[in-house]
């Protein structure tokens, strides 16, 4: 992708800076040569790092909102309590987070970039591959869909800026928040180790989902009329994020190879399609990160 010409400087605010994805948009918004306002709940909480901002406080508060907005190129959402109750997704995400939307928008800010996830689709037995267009999960298919759905649906109804929803599956990373490479090996060392080997696992590498989030954000990705070619100006866009073809044998065979137990296969019926990517590659993104890179660094952190 091209890179920000080193003249300029965006201002870019980031929420849940201190998380797997959060942090490593800091770092890739810093290679871009931005200055990073990251908003943490937690004072010393925020990626040491030159040009980085710390920002204390709850992006939901409308002044804290506006305080932290004002003079920024573009805001990056983070944030959503995954495995909270269902009462805390909601207030966080779907009230909480279109108060930040709604105070970029009043301050003139370009672009929201907008964490949501590939878990909003209907990815069950039968389904073929799923684009950007696909059907969404109805309502009461689960807390967390839900919330993710009726987050992104509220941050559409905000007008004034530019949205693109970021939707990746999988997210590998180290890191002790990460669901892949830590929290989920914890529940397979616990004995959850059901799953179809054949079962579509999509995923993408933080670092490679952090470079199109962090290149949308800066403006490296130019806007179009046409979302094949790039966020379009003014409305919401999605783009489905997404590494090279895996299943749950990659993922699953491996997590139980590196703690020395055996998985419990399965024949259920269960979604074979692919995630497809031509949006975010049209817009120039490509993931750097190999399958087998992947799972070496996943092996590599779990204890035996």
């Amino acid at each position: 992708m091209s890179e920000t010409p080193a003249d300029t400087s965006p201002v870019v605010v980031v929420t849940g800076a201190n998380g797997l994805v959060g942090e490593a948009v800091c770092r890739a918004l810093r290679e871009r040569s931005a200055t990073v306002r990251a908003v943490v709940r937690c004072e010393g909480a925020a990626p040491v790092l030159e040009g980085v901002e710390e920002h204390v406080g709850d992006f939901a508060d409308e002044a804290f909102a506006r305080e932290v907005v004002r003079g920024a190129d573009a805001v990056v959402t983070t944030v959503h309590p995954m495995g909270s109750p269902r009462e805390a997704q909601h207030a966080v995400a779907v009230e909480g987070t279109p108060v930040l939307a709604r105070a970029a928008a009043a301050a003139g800010v370009e672009r929201l970039v907008h964490l949501s996830t590939a878990g909003v689709y209907d990815r069950s037995a039968g389904v073929g591959d799923v684009a950007e267009d696909g059907p969404l999960l109805p309502d009461g298919s689960g807390d967390y869909p839900d919330t993710k759905n009726a987050t992104d649906a509220a941050l559409a109804q905000v007008e004034g800026l530019t949205t693109v929803l970021v939707r990746p599956p999988a997210i590998l990373g180290t890191g002790e928040s990460s669901v892949w490479n830590t929290l989920r090996p914890a529940e397979v060392r616990d004995g959850e180790r059901s799953e179809n080997p054949a079962k579509t696992w999509s995923w993408v590498h933080v670092h490679d989902l952090a470079d199109l989030v962090a290149d949308v954000a800066v403006g490296a990705v130019a806007t179009a009329d046409d979302p094949a070619r790039g966020p379009v100006a003014g409305a919401t866009t999605p783009v489905l994020v997404a590494g090279e073809a895996a299943t749950w044998r990659d993922y699953l065979g491996t997590v139980c190879d590196a703690l020395g137990v055996e998985p419990a296969w399965t024949d259920d019926e269960v979604w074979t399609g692919q995630l497809l990517t031509d949006r975010a590659r049209g817009w120039g993104w490509a993931p750097r990160v190999s399958l087998p890179e992947a799972l070496a660094e996943l092996r590599q952190g779990i204890p035996g």
